[in-house]
């Protein structure tokens, strides 16, 4: 059984949810999104950054989508997650995701960290497996500081302000704690019966290598494919 962290443990989790290269860095909550040009498109920046844990092209950059939503599935030990991503709230996060998964960026990969005290995600996204692995390029933040991180919610890791590559995290269970700096790239939800996957997988616990409630999960929490649909 786990106890509940103090605040400042609290924090910590919250703040630095990439893990190894992350912490430390002031958070700001929120970012002007991309313009919606009347096409229903947007125009994304992606910012060559680091050595890519994997190889992989950077996304596309103009006529973005940027109305509409889009499913992936992941083929993730236990069953299957299908994450249904919003394009009008974040369209250059699932521009990016999208890119990554049809390029099999994420095949093959296990999620690295599982937090079950205080907050409760699972992160994904790294092919190294360390928790400080990217896709060799960065984007900027679209939150509106209004983010609330229940149960269901998908959201992009990062380092600090704009600094998101491919790491993401899966809430299985409300993590409303991170409401109060809401600096993570909320881009799609789960449904019930994914959630469950990943609360099933959760449930087996962590080896708290990262502290009280915090390490990598004692399942091997592999996600073998990401396919669209």
């Amino acid at each position: 059984m786990f106890r509940p962290p103090a605040a400042a443990t609290l924090a910590l989790s919250a703040a630095c949810l990439l893990g190894l290269s992350g912490c430390g860095q002031a958070a700001v909550p929120a970012t002007t999104p991309a313009p919606v040009a009347a096409s229903g498109t947007v125009t994304c920046a992606y910012a060559a950054a680091g050595q890519a844990a994997k190889a992989a092209k950077a996304p596309p950059t103009t006529g973005v989508p940027a109305t509409g939503t889009v499913a992936y599935t992941l083929a993730l030990t236990g069953g299957k997650v299908t994450i249904t991503m919003d394009r009008a709230k974040a369209p250059c996060t699932v521009n990016s995701f999208a890119s990554l998964a049809d390029q099999g960026y994420f095949n093959g990969t296990r999620c690295h960290r599982l937090v079950d005290s205080g907050i409760f995600v699972l992160q994904c996204g790294d092919p190294s497996g360390t928790g400080s692995g990217g896709p060799g390029y960065s984007f900027a933040n679209e939150t509106t500081g209004k983010e609330s991180y229940t149960s269901g919610v998908v959201a992009m890791a990062n380092a600090g302000p704009d600094t998101n590559g491919s790491q993401f995290f899966l809430v299985w269970s409300d993590s409303t704690a991170l409401d109060a700096t809401p600096s993570y790239t909320i881009f799609g939800h789960m449904d019930t019966a994914s959630r469950d996957v990943v609360a099933q997988l959760a449930g087996e616990g962590e080896d708290g290598s990262n502290g009280d409630g915090d390490g990598k999960p004692n399942n091997p929490s592999e996600i073998s494919t990401v396919t669209k649909g």
